[in-house]
């Protein structure tokens, strides 16, 4: 007699259901979290879009001069794509941003531990800082453009004193939060200042310089435009200034939405480096 398969055995092998790895199951949780991420997000600018293009299409309440056509502001996209000259402004706004932000680390990390850890530092510094740090960036391009002429240093100047201060005040922040067990414990082990500079307090400081970091690029970006109004040849303020003069709303649209999107970016690309290189915190949403 001919040995029974498997189903003939157990009548219901077939119908039971099969059990997914742990593995596969979190890729398509994740998966699922982040098509609705995504879709969620889309939510509201795809409701601002059809208002957008109601206003402007369909009631006709304001002329296109005002505010343009959706589809007219494509094109203009897409033809300002094309010829470049989309590209090249943003490279000359993003350039000045990079070097402003790298002079912001390089100067207010050292400065901000020697603020937050050393009492007569802070006292003597921090009368003259409150005074700078009221003042806002761009009441500057004045002497900006004296000191610098008009181009890229001036520009790269009044970003670096908007990114400044707020990763300055952050970095002060974390040296006041450094836990003094850790200091003590580590001074126990008979630590020398090097060590402790790179095992205890760097560590504890990095959540803090993380967000400066973001606050700063983020009023750095911001700073850009209205800096490049007066201050600069090229880059997407002067773009804006450059079409303003043409009455070419649909351009400057193009220019202000690019500014956005550049910022969106900007900041999910510097929540998503603090997620990647802090392990150890709890990672926040993005």
């Amino acid at each position: 007699m001919l040995p029974l398969d498997n189903q003939a055995r157990n009548p219901t092998a077939s119908i039971a259901p099969r059990k997914v790895p742990q593995r596969q199951r979190k890729a398509r949780n994740g998966l699922g979290a982040f098509v609705k991420s995504v879709l969620l997000r889309a939510v509201v600018p795809v409701v601002l879009l059809l208002v957008w293009y109601y206003v402007t299409e369909v009631a006709k309440a304001l002329p296109s001069s005002l505010l343009p056509l959706p589809i007219r502001v494509w094109r203009t996209f897409t033809q300002l794509v094309a010829n470049g000259e989309l590209a090249k402004n943003t490279i000359a706004s993003l350039e000045p941003i990079f070097w402003a932000n790298l002079a912001a680390l390089l100067t207010a990390v050292p400065l901000g531990l020697l603020i937050g850890l050393f009492r007569p530092v802070e006292t003597l510094l921090d009368s003259v800082l409150t005074v700078l740090r009221s003042i806002p960036p761009l009441a500057w391009v004045p002497l900006s453009i004296l000191w610098f002429g008009i181009g890229a240093m001036s520009v790269v100047f009044i970003t670096f004193i908007a990114a400044f201060f707020r990763l300055l005040i952050n970095m002060i922040a974390g040296a006041h939060a450094i836990d003094k067990l850790h200091v003590r414990a580590a001074q126990t082990l008979g630590a020398n200042p090097g060590r402790m500079l790179w095992k205890v307090i760097l560590p504890s400081t990095l959540p803090h310089i993380f967000t400066g970091f973001r606050i700063g690029i983020g009023a750095s970006w911001m700073s850009i435009v209205p800096a490049e109004l007066v201050a600069a040849t090229s880059g997407l303020g002067y773009m804006i200034a450059f079409y303003r003069e043409l009455l070419r709303t649909d351009a400057i649209a193009v220019g202000v939405l690019t500014i956005g999107v550049i910022g969106f970016a900007m900041y999910f690309l510097t929540r998503r480096l603090e997620n990647t290189l802090l392990p150890w915190r709890k990672k926040e949403k993005l």
